[in-house]
């Protein structure tokens, strides 16, 4: 089965929010996202609840949950590859709006250059 391509959302600066995200949690926490990323990869669009919902504005969010803590990656999709634009821990079952808002934006700049906004996965 070919996996789907998945990459991260890069600013015009060059950071990389998901990744400088992931590398700030626990090791368990970072482990556990990895795996979903790596779920992703293998399901791709088929990935449902509860390991991914959509939301408002086409955009996605991987769901991982350790304890009472949720973590959230938002991600959209662009021509076939899931483009992962950053990542949230959470108590609540709430999204933040502001969440949803940044996920849009980024989606609007991946679309207007996929290439300035396209860093790879090399360790998923």
């Amino acid at each position: 089965m070919t996996e789907i391509r998945v990459v991260y959302y890069r600013e015009p600066s060059g950071q990389v929010p998901l990744q400088r995200w992931l590398y700030t949690l626990p090791k368990t926490s970072h482990s556990e996202c990895h795996k979903s990323i790596r779920r992703l990869q293998q399901v791709g669009q088929n990935l449902r609840l509860p390991h991914a919902r959509r939301l408002p504005g086409n955009i996605y969010e991987l769901r991982t949950r350790i304890g009472t803590l949720r973590y959230r990656i938002f991600y959209f999709w662009h021509s076939g590859t899931a483009v992962l634009s950053h990542g949230i821990a959470k108590k609540t079952s709430a999204i933040p709006q502001r969440e949803i808002a940044r996920a849009l934006k980024r989606k609007q700049q991946f679309e207007q250059n996929p290439a300035l906004h396209t860093q790879e996965i090399t360790n998923a």
